[in-house]
């Protein structure tokens, strides 16, 4: 294996590159017209995220099984019938959706006017549904916070696996920099790599680079490489409010960036200035800039490769920062949390005796921990209370759910941040969950994150807690040796506990 993390890594699955979509998909199954005239009715004027709805329809299991086998849309919210053809129609369909035709982001909402015939207890247990209502209880208002609720989970899936995607096709580009024979040839590589990380065609690229001195003026810069049609119509020529964009950064030493318009500015140590400008005709979202800016960064270290390993373990992690936060700032927490958890985990790595290459795999997945929580309602997720039983047995699904999202993925990072989601809520002695793993069948960085994730929440305020004193914590961890805990890593902590406290007072909230 190359020293490099993960520059083995291949291109799995590549992106579409499709029409930029304003509205949400939803897709409503049932066999009495009247439910969809209502329910489109009702949600007429519906928008989110500047969005409105576009309908669509099925009155019947079989037809929603072919309108959705097409694909010609991506459905956001499915609103489904229990009884149609059948009486368990709708929740055949759910089954064939998500393990037949693996679609795993569509957010599935039971609906039932016979609650009989489909028990809402076994039906959220066996089913993977996201919500579960009886049809006379969605009045106007419930029925447009069902519809908030599930496209914010959809919209955050989405986002999710757009910068997983966007990470893999990054570490993928970054290695081809490296087989670059000269500077023209990484620009080209350059305008190769971006629109397929941005996942869109409608692209306008200029890379320009410039040697820094305090006689060469910021309008004096060399065009490496450019794409997109007012460009070519230019016969070469930058336009002149890319130029303008281009000294304004350069002047300023700094990335800017607006709706539809990327600067990234790079100064390596060897003394190269890097411009890259990138626009769109549609608006660029805010994975469009973190990806861009990941990216960019890389331009910057292929010309300066002294530092290439160490800049890209960074924007690995920071990547790895940013979908844990993700999480975390919609469950109301700090991103901090993340950041302490991943060092607690490496530090308890290398007390345990794990090599570093695996301690530094283990702090870079340790943030996506709760990313599965991306599925779980707001209702439940924040909380200030604590939950019933109905409601903690869906917020469990989240280590299921984080496992799936991450699963696939051949990015070693990712495979082992499935492993943490999947495993970090199991306890040494059982009685965990998803799947009641007891001692060493629990994977290691598993039961490391359990620890580093539970000594952290303890000790900061939730929404249905205050932060614990020490020594409390130290309490609990001590009387879960043995039960919750691996006792052996339980030692390591308590031996070292001022170097957990030091990093937890490097990373305030």
């Amino acid at each position: 294996m190359s020293d490099f993390l993960f520059s083995d890594e291949t291109l799995s699955d590549e992106i579409e590159t499709k029409p930029k979509d304003d509205k949400w998909h939803i897709l409503i199954i049932d066999d009495e017209q009247d439910i969809h005239q209502v329910t489109k009715l009702v949600l007429s004027d519906f928008r989110f995220s500047e969005k409105r709805l576009e309908f669509h329809h099925a009155y019947s299991a079989k037809e929603a099984m072919a309108f959705l086998e097409k694909g010609d849309v991506d459905v956001a919210v499915a609103l489904v019938d229990v009884v149609m053809e059948t009486n368990h129609a709708g929740l055949d369909l759910i089954k064939y959706i998500r393990e037949h035709l693996g679609k795993s982001e569509v957010r599935l909402i039971l609906r039932t006017g016979q609650p009989g015939e489909a028990p809402e207890e076994a039906v959220i247990r066996d089913y993977d549904i996201n919500d579960y209502k009886n049809k006379t209880e969605l009045t106007s208002v419930k029925l447009k916070t069902l519809l908030y609720s599930a496209l914010r989970s959809y919209r955050d899936i989405l986002t999710i696996n757009r910068a997983k995607n966007g990470l893999e096709r990054i570490i993928t580009a970054s290695s081809t920099f490296l087989q670059c024979s000269s500077v023209n040839e990484f620009a080209s590589t350059i305008l190769n790599h971006v629109t397929d990380i941005m996942g869109i065609p409608d692209t306008e690229i200029y890379c320009v680079a410039a040697v820094n001195s305090e006689s060469n003026p910021p309008q004096d810069f060399t065009l490496l490489a450019a794409s997109g049609d007012h460009h070519q119509s230019k016969n070469g020529k930058i336009p002149d409010n890319v130029v303008n964009s281009i000294i304004s950064a350069r002047q300023k030493h700094a990335s800017s960036c607006d709706d539809k318009t990327y600067i990234g500015y790079f100064h390596t140590q060897g003394g190269m200035e890097t411009m890259l400008y990138v626009s769109k005709e549609s608006n660029l979202q805010e994975t469009d800039f973190h990806l861009l800016e990941f990216f960019a960064n890389n331009i910057a270290m292929a010309y300066d490769n002294l530092r290439l390993r160490e800049i890209i373990k960074e924007s690995q992690k920071e990547l790895s920062y940013i979908l844990g936060e993700a999480v975390e700032k919609r469950s109301k927490e700090t991103g901090s949390h993340v950041k302490r958890v991943a060092h607690y985990s490496q530090l308890l790595g290398q007390l345990y005796g794990l090599s570093n290459y695996h301690c530094e795999i283990l702090k870079l997945a340790s943030p996506l921990h709760d990313v599965g929580k991306i599925s779980i309602p707001d209702r439940i997720l924040n909380k200030p209370g604590k939950l019933d039983a109905d409601e903690w047995a869906i917020m469990q699904t989240h280590a299921q759910m984080g496992y799936e999202i991450l699963k696939n993925s051949q990015n070693e990072i990712l495979q082992c941040g499935a492993t943490i989601a999947h495993e970090h809520h199991e306890k040494w002695d059982g009685s965990g969950y998803p799947r009641g793993l007891h001692g060493e069948n629990i994977n290691i960085v598993g039961r490391i994150t359990a620890l580093a994730d539970v000594f952290d929440a303890l000790g900061s305020d939730r929404c249905y807690k205050p932060a614990w004193p020490m020594e409390k914590i130290i309490s609990l961890v001590n009387q879960e040796k043995g039960k919750h805990f691996d006792p052996n890593l339980v030692e390591l902590f308590i031996a070292n506990l001022g170097k957990f406290i030091e990093i937890r007072d490097s990373y305030p909230d």
